[in-house]
């Protein structure tokens, strides 16, 4: 597997990456939808921020977004085609992550994290700084807000 800078041409399969993974956790196909806009990875969304792709025989399995601002970054998205978690594709992404946002003098890395994938950043050495709530559907969903130190040993 290699970790390589996205490049425009792969949105739609960026686009489908986000929708498969969310899909993964059981979510209502209406609720899909509903995250339509925040699941689409656009051309003009990887030209300007920090994209980068897990890449390996059978194609893209997974990539994440760093949005910086200033000395401060958001984890915007980060997400693996099911048939690759739990085989080490987010571990290398991650850590790719915070080498690069280590490497621009980040003191901070922000993620709002879906409920699902909370366990998997606090393992690798985000913690918990509040949250977010929100409803869909008349019931109530709340997101984990972390941070990490991308300068921390993960």
């Amino acid at each position: 597997m290699i970790i390589r800078k996205a490049a425009t041409e792969d949105a739609g399969e960026l686009t489908r990456i986000a929708h498969e993974a969310k899909r993964h956790w059981g979510y209502p196909e209406h609720w899909i939808q509903h995250w339509q806009d925040d699941l689409t990875i656009s051309p003009e969304f990887i030209s300007g921020n920090d994209v980068y792709v897990a890449e390996d025989d059978e194609g893209l399995v997974g990539f994440y977004a760093l949005i910086v601002q200033g000395q401060k970054a958001e984890l915007d998205h980060m997400w693996v085609t099911p048939a690759h978690i739990g085989t080490g594709v987010g571990k290398s992404l991650f850590l790719h992550a915070m080498d690069r946002a280590a490497a621009a003098k980040i003191n901070s890395v922000e993620i709002l994290s879906d409920p699902n994938a909370e366990s998997f950043y606090r393992k690798m050495g985000a913690y918990r700084t509040g949250e977010q709530t929100s409803e869909i559907d008349g019931v109530p969903r709340v997101l984990p807000r972390l941070v990490v130190d991308p300068s921390a040993e993960n």
